[in-house]
């Protein structure tokens, strides 16, 4: 619920505020007086779009100041942005700059204009004339079925929107994979053609060290000969009988146990020197035979040359650096995860067999939600249909019938699988058009809050409605008619708070609170003022809106439709 807004220096209104009570608020004026500008002040509080020139001239900035009562989501969306309410009331604040930037404040909070916009699209809802022109396009008119037709048809709609992403996902891939044929077939060859050259060679983790040492050995036989045997004579002896390092050791072992029975030290050493021996004694026995061990192996050599080869091939085309601890170990690394890749490009169900079976299960599954939401519109078709028809008879239009109609599309949307067309049949002699070519504005605007009638009807099942603002909805209405859109606009207000801008007396008759805005002028300045009229003022502002003037006739005339009793019948 909007309890006031305050308006200052936006457009001709320097200083304005406006109570807004319970039931049906009806604005008046003058045409010109700045009746559009409140609602400009209101489109700013729930986060529309800012407008520099609005801003009243000669001031700095404007501001629109409003009080409202969140309910539901738009609480949530006010705390969540860290709003406080005061006595259980927001206070919103919007100032637009003449030359710079617009500012929101929510509940004392600087927010974004986003916020303002969800606030604004959880609690109010504006129709002017412009909603009118939007009745008549499709999107509108299949927005207006899906509202009627309840939570039911919005779970039904998003689990649509994602079976469509989903399938449409599918579709570009199974594209996708039709325009890289050639490129997977090339990669599917030279990752096979990798794994062949792998293969064949069998490298194992390490194998290049093992072989570096093994072509050491088999390059330097000689050498290693020598020097086994040079170290084996300085051991054990020389072939000319020369004492080698083991005779020594030998006496001094002797030696030191000559001298063991009288000083422990000596026993230690000699312990110890004997360990030597032993020691020296393995060393000599495996030089032996290491040196019988090694003979020039040519083919070996040869062979093991080769095995480097191929594995440094490998390296160098499937490795990282040969510097690496183990170069062959990102051989090993792209060898599995080609066979993976393998796997996967040639593995049953992979290729495009397999993508066209999910892709027609994507379809089965969108065109299964697709339905739902054909039948849910089928069936708040009809009922939107009868409520509207008993609502265009009480609008003056008795036997006017509306039609709606699923028109088939080429391929499922994400809104569904059809889109829907209002058609309005005047009179039952006439065959039924679609509105957007076929109904006046007249008869565009009365359609419009029949609907709007019936679908505050249905929202009030599935919880608070929001507040309702219209815009001149009247226009292009007269007569008995004018009293019966009065009438639909006063029994909406008994389920909300129905703010209406009109011009005929009619309307303003049936509301619960009377606004005037008019225009004054101050020397050179002119300014807008707004006002609750009551009584005999109320009486005079209707007669003015009937003739243009406050003669004693068109006051008998505003008098009446104040005590008509379809006024009163509303109220009780």
């Amino acid at each position: 619920m909007i309890r006031e807004l305050r308006l200052t220096d936006l457009g001709v209104i320097a200083d304005a505020t406006i109570d807004l009570g319970d039931g049906l608020t009806a604005i008046t004026g003058e045409t010109g007086a700045g009746k559009t500008m409140l609602l400009t002040g209101l489109g700013l509080l729930l986060g529309g779009r800012a407008d520099p020139a609005t801003v009243r001239p000669g001031a700095k900035q404007a501001a629109v100041e409003g009080r409202l009562v969140p309910t539901g989501e738009a609480l949530r969306i006010a705390e969540d942005a860290g709003a406080m309410l005061d006595d259980g009331e927001l206070v919103v604040v919007r100032t637009v700059a003449a030359e710079g930037r617009s500012r929101a404040h929510l509940g004392g909070r600087s927010v974004p204009m986003g916020v303002l916009a969800e606030i604004g699209a959880e609690m109010v809802t504006v129709h002017g004339q412009s909603d009118q022109v939007r009745l008549r396009a499709p999107a509108q008119q299949r927005a207006a079925l899906d509202d009627y037709a309840g939570p039911e048809q919005a779970a039904a709609l998003a689990a649509l929107a994602a079976a469509h992403e989903h399938r449409r996902r599918l579709g570009a891939e199974l594209e996708r994979w039709d325009s890289e044929v050639a490129a997977r077939a090339a990669e599917l060859e030279n990752l096979e053609d990798a794994l062949r050259r792998i293969d064949a060679v069998e490298p194992v983790a390490g194998e290049l060290d093992e072989l570096r040492g093994e072509t050491e050995r088999l390059d330097n036989v000689e050498v290693l000969l020598e020097s086994a045997a040079a170290a084996r004579a300085a051991l054990d002896g020389g072939e000319e009988g020369a004492p080698g390092a083991m005779v020594a050791l030998d006496a001094a072992r002797r030696a030191f146990e000559s001298g063991a029975a009288h000083d422990d030290a000596l026993r230690d050493w000699g312990q110890r020197v004997a360990e030597a021996i032993h020691l020296l004694n393995d060393v000599v026995a495996e030089t032996g035979s290491y040196a019988s061990s090694l003979e020039a192996d040519p083919e070996r050599l040869a062979a093991v040359h080769e095995r480097r080869a191929a594995l440094t091939d490998l390296v160098r085309r499937y490795g990282g650096d040969p510097d690496e601890p183990d170069p062959l170990e990102p051989v090993l690394a792209y060898a599995e995860n080609a066979r993976a890749r393998v796997s996967e490009l040639t593995a049953p169900g992979s290729g495009r067999e397999g993508l066209e079976e999910r892709a027609a299960q994507a379809r089965a599954a969108e065109e299964a939600a697709a339905a739902v939401v054909t039948e849910n519109r089928r069936r708040a078709a009809e009922g939107l249909c009868r409520q509207v028809d008993a609502e265009l008879d009480g609008l003056a239009m008795r036997g006017a019938r509306l039609h709606i109609e699923l028109v088939a599309r080429a391929e499922i949307g994400p809104s569904g699988a059809e889109d829907v067309e209002l058609q309005l049949q005047p009179h039952p002699d006439a065959p039924p058009r679609p509105i957007a070519k076929g109904a006046s504005g007249g008869e565009l605007s009365r359609v419009m809050l029949a609907i709007e009638v019936a679908l505050a009807g249905r929202r009030a099942e599935d919880g608070a409605l929001p507040v309702f603002v219209f815009d001149e909805v009247d226009s292009g209405v007269g007569g008995r008619a004018a009293t019966e859109v009065g009438r639909r606009l006063a029994d909406l207000a008994t389920h909300t708070q129905v703010v209406v801008v009109t011009h005929l007396a009619q309307v303003a008759a049936f509301a619960d609170t009377h606004l005037v805005v008019s225009k004054n002028s101050d020397g050179d300045r002119v300014a807008t003022s707004v006002h609750e009229v009551v009584g005999a003022d109320r009486e005079g502002e209707l007669a003015r809106m009937l003739s243009g003037d406050e003669s004693q006739t068109a006051r008998k005339h505003a008098a009446e439709l104040l005590e008509r009793p379809e006024r009163a019948d509303v109220r009780r």
